[in-house]
């Protein structure tokens, strides 16, 4: 089965660039977007072998995952480019619930369930499924905006600072193809709704709906301190929210973060 887009991406214009395997598709997708390239347009492969992830972690897709990447140039600041981040997470959660129902369907079996973690990651299970990571560089007079997705589809790293899971371990027979084209057209309405940033109070309150960990203990590494307390909720640029035992309200840009009994093990 080859990549395609979903039938709603397909009509929205959107362009795909399908590779057998690559080093990087957000490499892939920046390069295009220095030779020109404006997109909307998807850049997708099985087998990744030299992504980036968060903190410059290695992001690799083993034959049979999905590595996947939007490119946009745009004409937004780039603080508010980041909250399309928020937008990503919804239409993965929202591609993952209906290929797994489809699934289910089909098996005659329960699904999982599915929740957004702060800032750009998909849980299972409170495990790692999808991990989401965006770029972005000046070309021309716009912004290009590099929206990465990963997903663990059959099969999922080790050591990771939170355990990972694939959707084979979950029980969910799926391949890249079929949840790439769910993802499509998924990312069509959630992009829309995103509308360049105008519509992130929508996004927010459809984050907030799904997120991991809202309303309990929380720390948060950044990499010079380590911040606890009870995940409040996210400000309106996509700042988490932190709660102390002292009544402040600190808001956090970025860092690794810990929930419940496993809060104590990111403090050490």
């Amino acid at each position: 089965m080859a990549f395609a887009l979903g039938p709603r991406a397909s009509a929205a214009g959107y362009k795909l660039a399908a590779f057998e395997r690559t080093s990087s598709t957000n490499t892939e997708a920046i390069e295009q977007a220095r030779s020109g390239e404006r997109g909307p347009m998807w850049f997708v492969t099985s087998e990744q072998t030299a992504g980036r992830g968060r903190r410059q972690r290695a992001w690799i897709a083993p034959r049979g995952n999905l590595a996947a990447s939007i490119l946009e140039v745009m004409d937004v600041a780039p603080a508010v480019a980041a909250t399309l981040g928020f937008a990503a997470g919804l239409a993965e959660e929202a591609a993952l619930e209906k290929v797994s129902l489809e699934a289910a369907l089909r098996l005659g079996e329960g699904r999982p369930r599915y929740a957004l973690k702060w800032p750009n990651d998909v849980l299972a299970g409170g495990r790692k499924l999808v991990g989401i990571g965006l770029e972005a560089e000046v070309v021309g007079n716009g912004l290009a905006v590099v929206v990465g997705i990963g997903t663990n589809v059959v099969a999922a790293p080790e050591g990771t600072p939170t355990p990972a899971v694939s959707l084979a371990a979950l029980g969910v027979q799926i391949s890249a193809e079929e949840l790439f084209s769910a993802l499509s057209d998924a990312w069509v309405e959630f992009r829309g709704i995103w509308d360049n940033g105008r519509g992130f109070a929508e996004i927010r309150k459809l984050w907030l709906e799904r997120a991991a960990g809202l309303g309990e203990r929380v720390a948060i590494h950044t990499g010079v301190m380590t911040l606890e307390g009870i995940f409040d909720t996210i400000d309106d640029t996509g700042c988490l929210i932190v709660r102390t035992a002292e009544g402040r309200r600190v808001p956090v840009a970025a860092g690794e973060v810990f929930f419940g009994t496993a809060a104590s093990v990111g403090a050490a």
